[in-house]
């Protein structure tokens, strides 16, 4: 299989079902910032951190693939013949935070992003995720697949945010709270 196809050197792309749009369309935007979001937890897993976050995150790839998908579909497509995102997939975030959290100090202000090229990456990527989310939003149409993905982008940001604190425990890195 090639790389490239020419296909797209006009400004256009294929939509899952073969229709054609512009490749500023908010589909392309929503999906091609998950890939953007895909890529920089990426860079988390990358790092000298402990397995089973590892494991969490090679998880949360797959899902965001699985989103991906679900938005690169245009109206013709069944839908169903692709990978989901379930409650299911929700409910592992929330267990993933929880357990994060119990190990965790109360908190009781804003914390700043930064301490560790690690934790940054974390706000790095809970920032693209809450875009993500944002551009998922744009283009709902009331889907509830789409519905779905939101619930899943917006506890993925949940996730990143308190992974980012974890791992400031685990580099004994010290949080600096926002003081206005």
């Amino acid at each position: 299989m090639k790389i490239y196809t020419k296909t797209g050197d006009s400004g256009t792309t294929s939509l899952i079902g073969g229709s054609r749009v512009q490749k500023n369309d908010n589909k392309i935007e929503a999906y091609g910032t998950l890939d953007e979001l895909n890529s920089f937890i990426g860079s988390i897993r990358d790092n000298a951190i402990d397995n089973e976050t590892k494991e969490t995150i090679i998880t949360i790839q797959n899902k965001i693939m699985n989103c991906s998908s679900l938005l690169a579909v245009d109206d013709k497509f069944d839908i169903s013949k692709l990978p989901q995102i379930t409650e299911k997939d929700i409910s592992f975030l929330e267990q993933q935070i929880d357990k994060i959290n119990n190990n965790l100090p109360d908190i009781t202000s804003f914390i700043l992003p930064g301490g560790h090229p690690v934790i940054s990456a974390c706000h790095i990527s809970r920032t693209i995720c809450r875009r993500a989310e944002r551009n998922v939003i744009s283009i709902n149409n009331n889907n509830k697949e789409n519905k779905l993905v939101i619930k899943y982008l917006n506890r993925l940001s949940d996730y990143l945010f308190t992974l980012a604190r974890k791992l400031s425990k685990d580099f004994n890195v010290n949080e600096i709270e926002w003081k206005p």
